[in-house]
């Protein structure tokens, strides 16, 4: 059973019906007490960083899930709950602190030489680039494969070996992580077609073999 951390962020209803059709049980989560039966924890999110960590606070979820990952269990993150797992956002002057699981801000894009009016938010499809061609979410996903991005801000993670893959868009930068147990993407899965769905079915089955 996947629980999904329901704090009031709106895509979830999309990530429960692609994780169903990946073949997981899903149980929708409010509070730490009903995760006691979860083999595996998906944390979605849309919207802005303060909200999604002071939401997590209010139902007692964040300390469940430093706890979760400390523990070495199954641990996923999409979009906002990729930036989640970090230290800080520049994101409207941000006054939350991040999880700290991994270390590192979560930064804007800006405008660069080579891409002046670039437009932000990023908005479509892009590519992904494996810098870890190891990594379990990505088996029989190459590099370059396509995936869907809605996003203004991403991480920077000041350790590069957590990279699992890299995305440009006007600059390179994480669009997903791994570090043992913890996963983490800054597109979405649940929007991306038939890349998303492998990548979650991946998930759904590392749960499975935990």
């Amino acid at each position: 059973m996947i629980a999904l951390l329901d704090y009031d962020s709106g895509n979830i209803r999309s990530v429960e019906k692609a994780l169903r059709f990946s073949g997981a049980d899903v149980v929708r989560t409010r509070s730490a007490a009903d995760l006691k039966n979860a083999r595996g924890i998906v944390l979605p999110g849309v919207g802005a960083f303060d909200d999604c960590l002071q939401a997590m606070q209010r139902q007692d979820l964040d300390g469940a899930v430093k706890e979760w990952i400390g523990q070495g269990r199954p641990f996923l993150g999409i979009c906002v709950g990729y930036q989640a797992l970090f230290e800080r956002s520049e994101e409207f002057n941000s006054c939350a602190r991040g999880l700290g699981i991994l270390g590192g801000p979560v930064v804007r894009f800006q405008p660069t030489a080579e891409e002046p009016h670039l437009k932000i938010p990023q908005i479509g499809w892009n590519q992904i680039e494996l810098q870890r061609e190891d990594c379990p979410l990505f088996q029989g996903l190459p590099s370059g494969s396509w995936f869907y991005f809605v996003h203004s801000f991403f991480p920077c993670p000041t350790d590069p070996s957590v990279i699992a893959t890299r995305t440009t868009y006007g600059q390179s930068f994480a669009s997903s992580v791994w570090r043992g147990n913890v996963f983490a993407t800054q597109f979405h899965p649940e929007k991306s077609q038939a890349n998303g769905l492998r990548l979650l079915k991946n998930f759904v089955d590392l749960v499975a073999a935990a």
